[in-house]
């Protein structure tokens, strides 16, 4: 059996907060394959390792610049520069209506200290890590809403990928994989950007499964919503069609109804047989192959 690939999703996310450097230090010590960085840019141009565009459920933004979300009352990293992202608070993801902790039983909201950063700053913990350990993680970048970023004015791709080439990213050989959930995006990071590294289309949507042939047509795998193996073309297609296949999102505290971590892994990796995971257990999901 192929050796199944584990994403460590925003960071070892069900243990700290997502996407802080202390996250992806913790989840690098549990030896994943990958950690992925999902990147948003800054007023100034700066890739931001954030999930959303927006930093309201996250961050103490509301707090520290109330006066400059938008009409639609939501606060845009888009919108501030890197120095000003820097003095924000990141804490647990929270409901906006509520104040709530989305996953309670994770990192408490508020306590400690945690931060945004770069891109940069994040594949050099990675690539220090790498040297220091003499371990050789990936990295698994995502270029988020990049048609939102180009009505702003700012080519989020072209910025990604300049980063990347800088650190030595830049073919299939190299431990970076690069994924989007635009079709258009990903075509045109292959064929306009003549971009040469393993490129994944993300899909969320039952009707986005008949399109997998095209898919095959300029990216080297799909990340489906895990839910969307229940459709038996789905890996039927993506091996007809020679593409790997990385599923989202393993968690232990949002199981589907009536099964435990394990029985889900057990499926999802070994019944649908998939080729990867995210997870934001990643030391869960490593022991239970390990055992399995």
């Amino acid at each position: 059996m192929d050796a199944k690939i584990v994403i460590a999703h925003r960071g070892a996310s069900g243990y700290l907060p997502e996407h802080t450097l202390p996250a992806k230090a913790m989840a690098y010590a549990m030896h994943p394959d990958y950690l992925e960085q999902d990147v948003v840019l800054s007023k100034d141009d700066v890739p931001i390792v954030i999930h959303d565009i927006h930093l309201d459920a996250v961050t103490n933004i509301a707090e520290l610049f109330p006066n400059r979300k938008r009409k639609d009352g939501r606060y845009y990293v888009i919108d501030f520069t890197f120095e000003e992202l820097k003095t924000l608070s990141v804490v647990e993801r929270f409901n906006l209506e509520t104040g709530e902790i989305v996953f309670p039983k994770r990192f408490p909201k508020g306590k400690s200290r945690f931060g945004l950063h770069s891109f940069q700053e994040e594949i050099e913990l990675i690539q220090g890590l790498n040297k220091s350990t003499g371990n050789n993680i990936g990295i698994y970048p995502e270029i988020k809403e990049p048609a939102f970023h180009r009505k702003e004015g700012k080519e989020i791709s072209e910025i990604v990928l300049k980063v990347l080439s800088d650190y030595g990213y830049t073919t299939k050989k190299d431990p970076c994989i690069l994924q989007c959930f635009d079709a258009s995006e990903l075509q045109r990071i292959r064929k306009e950007l003549k971009s040469d590294l393993f490129l994944v289309q993300l899909m969320e949507f039952e009707n986005e499964i008949p399109f997998i042939p095209q898919f095959a047509e300029y990216a080297d795998g799909i990340g489906p919503w895990i839910n969307l193996l229940n459709d038996g073309n789905l890996m039927q297609l993506a091996k007809d069609n020679n593409l790997m296949v990385h599923a989202y999102t393993l968690r232990k505290d949002d199981l589907p109804t009536g099964g435990t971590f394990s029985e889900v892994l057990k499926e999802v990796l070994f019944k649908h047989n998939v080729d990867g995971v995210f997870t934001d257990h990643p030391d869960s999901v490593i022991q239970f192959i390990k055992n399995n």
